[in-house]
């Protein structure tokens, strides 16, 4: 049996070598997308294992740190008199929180920023491997701080976890569109998307008072997430590399149709010969640019670009954070009590948990952009009548339960497209050379814009009132008119056909 594989393998690498000339005279039109996708069980398990190691974690940072906020101030303000007699001010403490809270995000912008060069450095799967060694470290000092009595070890957890985080939302969506055959590129780019969202109300629920959230128990929240990081990095070692990434960037070629053997199978040698004859064509297309500058420079990639920020950007922009930050204290304004509040938290994210369950089979069956246009259409009306009634909360009785009726549809709608398709959409625009730097430049507007969100919200809500989510229903709006206008449909074509059409920038014609 093994010997026919060999000799299979051998025959298939031929036709490969004497009919891919002839392929480069006229490209090869993708078959696959008709073809049933093929869920391997190596495929299969390189989705799940990376979403639960990688893009949960993420998110379970994010949300695992509002409800013990207090105990957490309470513990700095202990720590700092015991080992440096200092004493803090409210203002004070409330500096260090804010701190504690941003370094996060500050670390997430620092991390897309060295996705770029990790990716082509040390690969796709590289990544994936350096951000587990991150989480890892946060962890540590997450569940040592409290010991070793130290408010400058939880900083260094919150930088490491959000450097992690930053390479993970740069670099997990490529490594994922890359090894999955083309008529399931799409439902594996969403899996980071629906990993970070479902980390979220982990994060919340390890929180709770109920389980870890308390004084003597915070440290647990805050590391606990390191369980999924050592059950789904233990079998990294089968994992595959990117094919993509091995056949275009690296040339090892040899070891880029192993690989693929492996994720497709033996008995899907035509499907496999095709891929293979694809990559051929991009490597063999005229030299992309790949680094920061020569990507940024260049005027063919300018509207490409410019789309993945703008929807990165946007997707923080649109509200969901400032909804998910401040929700308890919206939903109080909407008149419920304090407890109530939290468990509609609660609710709104284990609702968007829920439909963010939608992306993959929402990405495999409808274009991206009816689905992007559908929910930034939906959503910027959704915010605009958050802010009507709001500001109009106390003229009538049923306001209240219409203003959590908004907050809950937006959240529902928010995952149709707003939520996922930024994530992959930069895989799918850009070919492989300069893929990593538009998933990194991406990745940076992302954290800039959540970093600009977390410190500007309560200000300009203090300032503004119910009418600081016009800006947020804007921001839809304009994501609605972006779509319409410049992104060309990409599902089911391979970024080569896509390349083309958005080259000559906002001159473009892509309809």
């Amino acid at each position: 049996m093994e010997n026919e594989k060999n000799a299979l393998y051998a025959r298939t690498t031929v036709e490969i070598s004497n009919n891919v000339n002839a392929d480069l005279i006229k490209k090869p039109r993708q078959t696959e997308l008709n073809q049933k996708p093929q869920w391997g069980k190596l495929l299969s398990l390189v989705g799940y294992a990376t979403t639960f190691g990688s893009a949960v974690p993420v998110g379970y940072c994010i949300g695992v740190i509002n409800s013990p906020a207090n105990l957490i101030k309470v513990w700095c303000n202990e720590t700092l008199i015991t080992r440096y007699d200092a004493y803090l001010s409210e203002s004070g403490i409330d500096i260090l929180w804010s701190s504690i809270v941003s370094i996060f995000l500050v670390g997430g912008a620092i991390g897309s920023l060295g996705g770029a060069w990790a990716a082509n450095k040390f690969g796709r799967k590289g990544c994936f491997l350096i951000s587990g060694l991150l989480f890892t470290l946060g962890a540590l000092m997450f569940f040592f701080c409290r010991l070793a009595t130290s408010v400058e070890m939880l900083l260094l957890g919150r930088l490491l976890v959000g450097l992690a985080s930053g390479l993970t939302t740069a670099s997990l969506p490529m490594y994922l569109t890359e090894v999955a055959p083309l008529a399931l590129r799409g439902t594996f780019g969403v899996f980071c998307a629906v990993g970070v969202t479902g980390g979220v109300v982990v994060g919340q629920v390890f929180s709770l008072s109920q389980v870890f959230g308390t004084g003597d128990q915070w440290h647990y929240a805050l590391s606990f997430y390191i369980v999924l990081v050592v059950i789904c990095y233990a079998p990294s070692y089968i994992y595959p590399e990117s094919p993509k990434y091995l056949y275009i960037v690296k040339k090892e070629h040899e070891k880029a149709r192993r690989e693929l053997i492996r994720l497709r199978g033996i008995e899907a040698m035509d499907a496999i010969k095709n891929e293979i004859e694809e990559m051929e064509v991009e490597a063999n297309n005229k030299v992309q640019s790949s680094g920061f500058c020569a990507v940024l420079r260049d005027p063919a990639m300018l509207l490409p670009l410019v789309i993945v920020c703008c929807f990165h950007g946007g997707q923080q922009l649109s509200g969901i954070n400032a909804i998910f930050y401040y929700s308890v204290s919206i939903f109080e304004k909407a008149g419920l009590t304090t407890p109530q509040a939290e468990w509609a938290n609660l609710g709104a994210g284990c609702l968007n948990l829920a439909t963010s369950f939608l992306g993959p089979v929402l990405m495999a069956k409808v274009n991206r952009r009816p689905l992007m246009m559908f929910s930034s259409a939906i959503c910027s009306g959704f915010l605009f009548a958050i802010a009507f009634i709001l500001y109009y909360i106390e003229t009538a009785n049923w306001f209240a339960i219409a203003c959590i009726v908004c907050i809950m549809g937006y959240i529902f709608f928010y995952q149709f497209g707003l939520g996922p398709i930024p994530y992959f959409i930069g895989a799918e625009l850009f070919e492989v050379a300069p893929r990593p730097v538009a998933m990194s430049m991406g990745s940076l507007s992302s954290w800039s814009c959540n970093f600009i969100i977390g410190m500007t919200f309560p200000s300009l809500q203090k300032a503004w009132g119910a009418f600081v989510f016009i800006p947020f229903s804007v921001t839809c709006a304009l994501l609605f008119l972006l779509t319409k206008f410049y992104l060309p449909e990409t599902r089911g074509r391979d970024p080569s056909e896509v390349a083309p059409l958005v080259s000559k920038g906002f001159r473009s014609k892509v309809r």
